[in-house]
């Protein structure tokens, strides 16, 4: 059996959320905020409202028991940052972020970080084995 790698993940919760926001708005991606007017938030949207392009990574899709996996993007200049973290999408009270779908529900998706283990970091390329 072959080992599974993946950059982002989600909690539970936070996919509890994602399916209830989902219901409302239809489907939906994630963006990592960069840290501006929204902190570092991951920013969640329905799917075409924020619209990435060549200057996004897609990090990965989250399994949040829809019928298709959330889509988690980030600009290229913060994943130069990133690339060494494994992110895991959760999701506390408080107030979200105002641009995000979650705002008026008084929970906030928010990341949780830790650095890629010796085998994550050879199988992404980031060192070698």
């Amino acid at each position: 059996m072959s080992e599974q790698f993946e950059r982002v993940a989600i909690t539970d919760d936070a996919a509890a959320m994602v399916r209830q926001l989902t219901a409302q708005h239809g489907p939906l991606m994630f963006h990592q905020s960069g840290g501006c007017c929204d902190g570092s938030s991951p920013m969640c949207y329905p799917v075409g409202m924020f619209l990435t392009g060549a200057g996004d990574v897609l990090l990965g899709a989250v399994d949040a028991g829809l019928d298709d996996p959330v889509e988690v993007y980030m600009s290229v200049s913060q994943f130069e940052y990133w690339k060494h973290t494994h992110l895991t999408i959760d999701i506390v009270p408080g107030r979200g972020a105002g641009f995000s779908v979650e705002g008026p529900t008084g929970m906030r998706f928010l990341i949780r970080s830790r650095m890629l283990t010796e085998p994550e970091l050879v199988h992404f390329g980031l060192l070698a084995p």
